[in-house]
């Protein structure tokens, strides 16, 4: 019999969640210690020891992944210029910003839009034709069950979901190691609007007796043929590498895509490496 949730789980599960719908709703603002903890209806005395324990990591930490992430995207998917993407990520000063960028991402901004991952599918320095294919596998894949928290919305911010979702897991104790982390995209980014996407952050059932209890849903994953991409590198970066499977190597390569979602399987933890060593295989169903 799968256990349910304690009443004390349950509500530690629901602060966990408002404290992370409220950091990505305010990344532009200040954000206050002693606000989350009030938003977490947490001692403010031992809030940050709470948070760390569950995510690894401090909440000013967590802050500055977010926002770094966020200027990142920027940086690769927009031409806002750089005098409004710095104050956005919460620094005093343009050299304050260089510094903390370069540290997590390996170039300093300006650099980093113009030569980062994302540029590997941009410039005309790969081959073209069935040598760039080399880049893509073809794999069977086994159907496979996952547990996930749904998202509605922008796919960068995804990251709401995978909050929600280890939250969840470390207040039910279920966080163990080796847990396949996946994210499955169903909407078409270029033709749907941005606040209609959906997607959604899970796990890989270890078992058949891994309780899957609200805010945890049940999902299935297609088995057969998939094209997967390895991506190295910030998940900001990724949209390019979309961008060139889907119009370059699927339209030369003779096959076609089902009609089952993207799903992305992260190979390794942002909590734990450097964006740019960020590991993802991007797989597309075929038919």
């Amino acid at each position: 019999m799968p256990e349910f949730p304690s009443a004390s789980q349950a509500g530690y599960i629901r602060r966990f969640t408002r404290v992370t719908e409220y950091i990505y709703a305010n990344l532009d603002a200040e954000l206050d210690l002693n606000r989350l903890a009030e938003v977490a209806a947490l001692s403010p005395w031992h809030w940050h020891r709470i948070w760390q324990a569950v995510y690894g990591e401090t909440v000013a930490a967590t802050v500055k992944r977010l926002r770094l992430q966020r200027a990142a995207a920027d940086l690769a998917q927009s031409s806002l210029p750089l005098d409004e993407i710095w104050p956005r990520a919460g620094y005093g000063s343009l050299a304050a910003f260089a510094r903390a960028f370069k540290e997590a991402y390996g170039l300093p901004p300006a650099e980093y839009r113009k030569h980062g991952s994302h540029t590997r599918f941009t410039l005309p320095t790969a081959p073209k034709g069935i040598s760039a294919m080399r880049d893509v596998a073809i794999r069977k894949l086994a159907p496979a069950s996952l547990a996930v928290v749904p998202h509605h919305g922008s796919y960068m911010e995804i990251g709401r979901a995978f909050e929600t979702l280890f939250g969840t897991l470390a207040a039910r104790n279920l966080l163990r190691p080796g847990l396949c982390m996946k994210g499955l995209y169903y909407s078409d980014p270029s033709a749907v609007p941005e606040a209609e996407l959906r997607s959604a952050a899970g796990i890989l059932l270890p078992d058949a007796d891994f309780p899957v209890e609200p805010p945890l849903q049940r999902a299935e994953l297609r088995g057969g043929d998939y094209a997967v991409l390895r991506h190295k590198g910030p998940y900001a970066d990724m949209k390019a590498a979309y961008d060139w499977l889907f119009g370059e190597w699927l339209v030369q390569s003779g096959r076609e895509a089902a009609d089952a979602p993207v799903f992305e399987d992260y190979l390794n933890n942002p909590r734990e490496v450097a964006p740019t060593e960020l590991l993802t295989d991007i797989c597309l169903p075929l038919k």
